[in-house]
């Protein structure tokens, strides 16, 4: 393990590293938004959800963007612009005062995020032996859930729910983050030209068609739109409920918070490790199934130390659709193509727009009065996404069958 962690290339270290710090900064505050329009501006929790979802319906289309022109004029170039503007979105998150501004800047905010994400996903492809992409790719997601350890109780500790603080903490993050990425490309620019596509590029219309006339990605996507629905109610739905319905309900959303990222770096090992022998999809038809019974259970719990435990089967849920996400994807995109497919499964974040929405338009009409009438529907609607996933794993067993019957390189680990 020693000799592999020294093999990894000092711009996947530089990105690791940043995801720690800017995800603790950025779950310091953001998580809280909902709660802050709710309880600080009044806002119902319909519009609270049309705010908070705005940063995905944004990011949708943006994703894809990143990635395709990404692949076209290489990623230092989206990176950097990228991640400046978004350290000014977060100056401006902490000035705004009014609704409008927050459904603005929360635009501007999923614009950044989709332009920023797919790329450096795509970065750490380019400059990883496809042998440790595995590895690589689960110190990011590790990465990721060390800053939400802190974050959240920093973020309560500054006031979150209450005041603008956090924001510009987040934007002094975003912004040495981005130096450093700066510094780190000028030193290594010679290994920057595989991020850019060899030959003629294709248009976007025909990178988009490219990805979408996939017949194992398609599915997936499709499918995960629906697990990512699934898991966006942990930032919009779930705060939400807690701060109506509880006292104390944003101080125990902290602790849920700072729960789910303990457990993601307890499990992520152990799980991954199991759901290495089997094929990725198979990882993310269990992952749906552990979020929808935990959605499921919010509607009967009682107390905050119950909301706790349910966030572990909630976290085994996360880590499992997740971990092998991206590995899946890099697996069946080709070379050339991986930052269109990075991109082009940010459209799953469909589902990250309609969680908000649906998640509070049952909040104003059931509230505290009827918990289940809320979460049954949640519960139900993440595990449409399962057709679509059993789809995808045939198609990936015959495509699998169809190469090796031609005598080309062997999949075994996707199809086992």
């Amino acid at each position: 393990m020693r000799e592999q962690l020294r093999s990894i290339h000092p711009l996947a270290w530089t990105i690791i590293v940043g995801t720690i710090f800017g995800r603790m900064a950025t779950s310091m505050s953001i998580p809280f938004l909902s709660i802050y329009l709710t309880t600080r501006l009044g806002v119902s929790p319909f519009h609270t959800g049309v705010i908070v979802s705005v940063s995905s319906l944004v990011g949708i289309f943006a994703s894809f963007y990143g990635g395709y022109i990404s692949d076209r004029i290489g990623r230092r170039k989206v990176m950097l612009v990228s991640i400046a503007s978004w350290a000014l979105v977060f100056v401006a998150f902490a000035l705004a005062e009014a609704a409008w501004a927050f459904f603005v800047i929360n635009a501007l905010n999923g614009l950044c995020r989709s332009l920023f994400e797919p790329t450096s996903r795509a970065l750490l492809s380019d400059v990883t032996p496809k042998e440790k992409r595995l590895l690589i790719y689960n110190m990011r997601y590790a990465a990721i859930n060390v800053g939400v350890v802190a974050g959240p109780l920093l973020g309560l500790m500054l006031g979150s729910a209450s005041t603008g603080t956090p924001f510009m903490v987040a934007a002094g993050v975003y912004a040495l983050y981005g130096v450093l990425l700066l510094i780190q490309f000028a030193r290594y620019a010679s290994d920057l030209h595989i991020g850019t596509t060899a030959g003629a590029p294709l248009r976007m219309g025909e990178a988009f068609r490219t990805a979408s006339r996939d017949p194992v990605f398609m599915p997936i996507l499709l499918g995960t739109v629906f697990c990512v629905m699934g898991y966006a109610h942990s930032n919009s739905t779930m705060p939400q409920f807690l701060s109506l319905s509880f006292a104390e309900g944003t101080r125990w959303f902290t602790y849920m918070l700072t729960v789910n990222a303990v457990c993601v770096l307890a499990f992520q090992y152990p799980l991954v490790r199991l759901a290495s022998r089997f094929s990725p999809v198979n990882s993310l038809i269990a992952g749906n199934i552990c979020i929808a019974v935990s959605l499921l259970l919010c509607g009967m719990l009682n107390s905050g130390w119950m909301f706790i435990l349910d966030m572990v089967l909630f976290t085994v849920g996360e880590v499992l659709l997740f971990t092998m996400l991206d590995v899946l994807i890099d697996q069946i995109a080709d070379a050339q193509y991986k930052g269109t497919y990075f991109g082009t499964i940010g459209f799953n974040n469909l589902g990250s727009v309609l969680a908000p929405l649906f998640g509070g338009w049952l909040l104003d009409i059931y509230g505290q009065t009827a918990p289940l009438a809320v979460f049954v529907p949640v519960a139900l609607s993440v595990v449409i996404g399962i057709p679509f996933l059993l789809v995808a794993r045939r198609r990936l067993v015959q495509r699998t069958a169809r190469i090796a019957a031609q005598g080309g390189e062997s999949v075994q680990q996707l199809s086992s």
